[in-house]
């Protein structure tokens, strides 16, 4: 059985549902498109869609003679239906595609998940147990070294947002080229040890979204940072779940927090202001905000 494969960087268990088609007998399929192909893909079909879910159509679109596609399911927060329910969703907006089973990033019911995937390739239990005992490794988040948070002269930010956008270069380089050349160094919240940041958020209400918890447990990690002097709160353009979720958080913060809403573009014409704010220390209370569709 060929199974199309879309584990993107920003994965949080990358090797994972690869190894495990290998072990299964199954051909694994990436797309045969470039990332920036993907994107104008899912630009074309879903235009009024954030750049993430573009993207992972585009992916999708771009896979040649697949039974079956994985699709990782990300952390949603409140009210992220397209996160909470992506191939549903897909499936529905887009007529012929494939069927689209969704994947869990996280270790929790991973192998579950993972058994009914097997059963579904194979119809044979004894080898999906053995294919689940051979990567069960994977199966675990990696000891991430801590980030750098100082880097030669320059003014340190946390940059936090969904690891489905901060996790992928194409939508992320034109930020990370526009710190750099105003002096601004970048500290991802991608760049965290994900057990480390759920720790951080366990005060949170029992209640609280996935998502809402990893982007609360990395602000507190970074905000308590000397080095950090502000927030870049990034979220995907046209994503109303993630930009509430962003302006709660900045609600939160105490040091000055800028939000772009990324889409794809080079020019972030309030990062120059935002810069000399953390420049010069003024910590306003109020966060810019910056629609950048």
């Amino acid at each position: 059985m060929r199974v199309g494969l879309l584990e993107s960087r920003a994965a949080r268990l990358p090797g994972y549902w690869a190894a495990y088609l290998k072990e299964l007998g199954a051909t694994p399929v990436t797309p045969a498109v470039s990332d920036a192909q993907a994107l104008e893909l899912g630009r074309e079909s879903l235009p009024g869609e954030p750049a993430t879910v573009q993207l992972t159509l585009g992916r999708i679109l771009g896979l040649t003679r697949v039974d079956t596609v994985l699709v990782p399911q990300w952390a949603a927060v409140s009210g992220d239906a397209w996160s909470e329910a992506l191939p549903e969703l897909l499936s529905r907006r887009i007529s012929g595609l494939p069927t689209l089973l969704g994947v869990p990033d996280q270790p929790d019911a991973l192998e579950n998940t993972a058994a009914e995937v097997g059963l579904r390739v194979t119809q044979n239990a004894g080898m999906v147990r053995r294919a689940l005992e051979k990567v069960r490794p994977l199966g675990q988040d990696a000891r991430a070294a801590p980030p750098v948070l100082s880097r030669g002269s320059r003014v340190t930010v946390a940059v936090i947002g969904p690891r489905a956008l901060l996790g992928e270069h194409l939508l992320t380089h034109p930020l990370r080229a526009a710190l750099d050349e105003l002096g601004l160094y970048g500290v991802f919240s991608t760049d965290l040890s994900v057990p480390e940041v759920l720790r951080r958020a366990e005060r949170m209400p029992g209640d609280a979204a996935p998502g809402d918890r990893e982007l609360f447990g990395a602000a507190s990690l970074l905000g308590g940072k000397s080095a950090v002097r502000g927030f870049v709160l990034a979220v995907p353009a046209r994503d109303g779940a993630a930009q509430a979720a962003a302006a709660r958080l900045a609600a939160a913060q105490h040091k000055p927090t800028l939000t772009l809403h990324l889409d794809g573009q080079s020019e972030f014409p309030d990062l120059a202001a935002f810069r000399d704010r953390v420049t010069l220390g003024r910590f306003a209370p109020d966060p810019i905000e910056e629609g950048g569709a």
